[in-house]
This record gives C-alpha cells, sequence and structure tokens, in this order.
C-alpha cells in the first residue's frame, strides 16, 4: 500500500471521564501516523452509556474542536466509534452453508454471505446485533481453519461471536454522533479496539485476556489459539473507585479523584502506615488527615471485585492460567494505579503487564498517546484500517486480470463495444488509483464545508 493511498481513519472514544479524537493514518512501513489529536472531559456519559445526548454533543465538539487545532488542515467526516456499558452481551452461534458450486474454490463473498446470515439469529426484543466475528471456520470434515479461502469443498461453515447492545444505547451514541456533524462508519466494541491495540499476533497465538480498565466500565476480550474465546463488559471501572473514596473518606469527589492518581495504591499491605494525606477543611471546618493505608484499602476492596469478574469469566470459557500463557495485558486509564500488576498476579493467578499502544505507532507520535488511556482511540483506526484492507481485497479478487496464452489466437467476429466499456479510458492502474483518492478527498472537503456552514448557522 502506497502512503499517499492511505485513508485518513478517525476513532471517536466516547468514555465515562474522557472523550477523545484521535486521526491517523498508516504509512510506508505500516505503522500508524498520528495527524491530530484532541480530548475533552466527558459530562452525559455514565457507566459508558450516553444518557445526556446534549451534554455529549458539547464534550464531543470540544474534542473536535481540539483535534482541528492540532491540525487546522484535518477533514473529518467518518468516524469509527467505540461502544461499552453493562448492556452489552455476547452467544457463540453456529453456521453453515451448502456452496452453489463445490466445483470450484472458496471465495471471499461467500465467507462474507455465511458471516452475513448469521446477523438474522434470533436475539432478545430490544437488543441489536452489533458485531458477528468468525472464530474458526470448517470446510467438510476439515476443521479448525484460519481462513477458508481457496479451500474446496461442498459445505463451508464457521463458529462466530455475536456481540449485541441495547437498542436504545446504540440509538443514542449514533444520535450524538450525527448531532455532532459527523457520520458513523462503525461501532466497535471498546475491548477489541483495545486489544487490537495492545496486542501482538504472538500475545494472540499463546493465549491471553485484556482488560481495559475505563472510568464507567472494565472492558474484557479473551483470546485463545488465535481466536476470539470470549468478551464481557464489568459495569464497574475507575469512577466507582473515585466513588467509593468519596463515600469512604468523606471528601469531595475532585479530592477523591486526585488522591487516588497522586497517593493511591492498589494493595494496602504496600502502603506506608504512618503517612497521611491533608485534606483543606470546608468554610472555616478544620482540615482532614486522611490515611493512605486507608485509602489503599479502599481501592484493593473494589479493584479484587473487578479482578474476582475477570477470574469468573476466563473460567467461564474453560480457561485456567496453564491454558493463558500470555497472562492479562491491563490497559485503560485505571491500568496506572500502582501495585495494580502485584493484585492481578495475586488474585487471578495469572501473569500481568501494561498494554501499552506503542507497536503500532510511528516514531514521530505524540508523547501523550503513550498512555494506556488511548489505547481504545487508537485501536478504532486499527479497525479502520483492517476493514479498509478487507474491502481492497475484495475488490483486487473480484477484478483479477485473466491471462490469455500468447500461442492462443482466436478469431472472433466484429462485435460492436458496449457504452459502459467505451467510457472506460485506458489508464495505468496507480493513475486510476490517485484519481479515485483526488475525487474522495474533493468529496471529503465539500462535505466538510456543508457541515462547517451548518454549524456556524
Amino acid at each position: 500500500m502506497n502512503h499517499n493511498e492511505s485513508p485518513i481513519i478517525v476513532g471517536l472514544d466516547i468514555g465515562t471521564t474522557k472523550i477523545a479524537a484521535i486521526a491517523g493514518r498508516k504509512n510506508e512501513y505500516g505503522k500508524l501516523e498520528i495527524l491530530g489529536f484532541g480530548r475533552a472531559n466527558s459530562s452525559g456519559v455514565q457507566h459508558g452509556q450516553v444518557l445526556n445526548i446534549d451534554q455529549t454533543i458539547k464534550a464531543i465538539q470540544q474534542a473536535l474542536l481540539n483535534c482541528y487545532e492540532s491540525n487546522p488542515d484535518l477533514e473529518i467526516n467518518e468516524v469509527y466509534v467505540g461502544i461499552a456499558g453493562h448492556h452489552i452481551k455476547s452467544l457463540q452461534t453456529r453456521g453453515d452453508m451448502v456452496r452453489q458450486d463445490p466445483e470450484t474454490e472458496i471465495q471471499r463473498w461467500e465467507i462474507d454471505q455465511l458471516l452475513n446470515n448469521q446477523r438474522k439469529t434470533f436475539i432478545p426484543a430490544g437488543d441489536q446485533i452489533i458485531d458477528v466475528i468468525p472464530q474458526d471456520f470448517h470446510v467438510d470434515n476439515i476443521q479448525n481453519i484460519k481462513d477458508p479461502v481457496g479451500y474446496n469443498g461442498v459445505k463451508v461453515g464457521a463458529n462466530f461471536h455475536i456481540i449485541t447492545g441495547d437498542r436504545n444505547a446504540i440509538r443514542n451514541i449514533h444520535r450524538a454522533v450525527d448531532r455532532s456533524g459527523l457520520s458513523t462508519k462503525d461501532l466497535v466494541l471498546q475491548p477489541l479496539a483495545s486489544a487490537s491495540a495492545v496486542m501482538s499476533d504472538i500475545d494472540m497465538e499463546a493465549g491471553v485476556a485484556i482488560l481495559d480498565i475505563g472510568g464507567g466500565t472494565s472492558d474484557l476480550a479473551v483470546f485463545y489459539e488465535g481466536i476470539l474465546k470470549h468478551t464481557a463488559v464489568i459495569p464497574f471501572g475507575g469512577e466507582n473507585i473515585t466513588n467509593d473514596i468519596r463515600m469512604g473518606l468523606g471528601v469531595l469527589k475532585s479530592q477523591a479523584e486526585a488522591m487516588k492518581v497522586q497517593f493511591g495504591s492498589a494493595l494496602a499491605d504496600e502502603a506506608k502506615t504512618n503517612a497521611y494525606i491533608t485534606i483543606p477543611g470546608l468554610k472555616g471546618m478544620p482540615a482532614k488527615e486522611i490515611s493512605v493505608k486507608n485509602l489503599a484499602a479502599i481501592i484493593q476492596a473494589r479493584m479484587s471485585e473487578i479482578l474476582d469478574f475477570v477470574t469468573y469469566h476466563i473460567k467461564t470459557v474453560g480457561l485456567d492460567s496453564r491454558a493463558l500463557n500470555g497472562g492479562i495485558i491491563l490497559t485503560g486509564g485505571g491500568s496506572q494505579l500502582k501495585h495494580l500488576i502485584q493484585l492481578t498476579e495475586y488474585t487471578t493467578g495469572l501473569n500481568a503487564r501494561i498494554g501499552l499502544p506503542n507497536e503500532h505507532l510511528a516514531p514521530n507520535h505524540i508523547e501523550e498517546l503513550k498512555k494506556p488511556m488511548y489505547a481504545t482511540c487508537l485501536g478504532l483506526i486499527l479497525k479502520g484500517y483492517s476493514d479498509y484492507d478487507h474491502k481492497h481485497k475484495q475488490f483486487t479478487e473480484q477484478f483479477k486480470k485473466v491471462e490469455v496464452p500468447r500461442n492462443l489466437k482466436v478469431e472472433a467476429p466484429e462485435m460492436e463495444i458496449p457504452a459502459v466499456l467505451q467510457a472506460v479510458p485506458e489508464v495505468d492502474g496507480n493513475a486510476r488509483k490517485q484519481k479515485f483518492w483526488d475525487k474522495f478527498k474533493n468529496n471529503l472537503i465539500d462535505l466538510f464545508k456543508e457541515e462547517e456552514d451548518q454549524v456556524i448557522k
């Protein structure tokens, strides 16, 4: 893929504590070059769900404004959006399809058709299918195939992981994005976005669990033998820890957040017994002395609860510490808590490490984006490129050149060339692609100008 051909893809992470917009493009080495970055404090979102649409729109527009300020030449129209919340559910299905022409090799469109058939799966009323992810394919009696394109057989099938969400919650996300002057290219489950940003192929093969500890939720994705085995959204995150501190120690929310970030620890045993934090009193009241050990005990209690959920979900799919050789990768803003790795290893029995999205970033990236809290947003861009590559592959397969042997001469009668074919000039492939991308860019600029006019009005 030429550098000039790569589209600019924008990820929009609508979180409980922050909204981040990042624009990126892959360079010739396949690494992400960040072309724009903006963030804003989030309000209107609770536990990953958009509740107050007006407040969410203001926060999205502020994040976009900051993104434009970082790069005034940017034109943002379509975005990949992350979705989370305790309304997210997943189920396993199996689908099979008898092929129309078993004499030929399996084509990409047949796999897409098999996948689309799963979108008709019966799900509870009020829910909607967000994503259908194939796990492993089978062709006739051959099992555990990663990609069946090119295989030959009468019947092709697969096991699928289907992710569903509440229809109203999904509608609220679309509404907030649309009214911010953008269109949603695709909704992506946040743990899958985070996983693509912090995980390598080796991790996937070894078996690994990704835990993204966000503000409102903690999102889990479990991979084993290169297959997505399980996803879950745990309805607790950093906000819950802050609220626990606020209630337990009788302080303001802003003070609780500041204490958690500056002095917080996930292990009470590691906190100093004789260390205290002084909090100024309200309206002439005496200052308050807060024990660092008590603070750590409150954090540990809530983090242990989240990690107990993780252990439960891993056991649900029949995996344990021996199966997941890659251990647990912790990411998201909450992963920056001191001593969290030790608590995770103690609670789950798995090795743990912090997942940073550095592997996919080009060397000249913004230092701020190294933080695990931006893993989801960068993962959304990678998801966009995955879709782009898939469509590119489909296009290539559809228009494969048929080579005619040079020594083969066929006398054919003169035929009238259809008008459609006459209209196509003979240009080389690169010129055609460049022309397409120029037209695409001009269309984007026109669209962006229209959106800008609407905002000004």
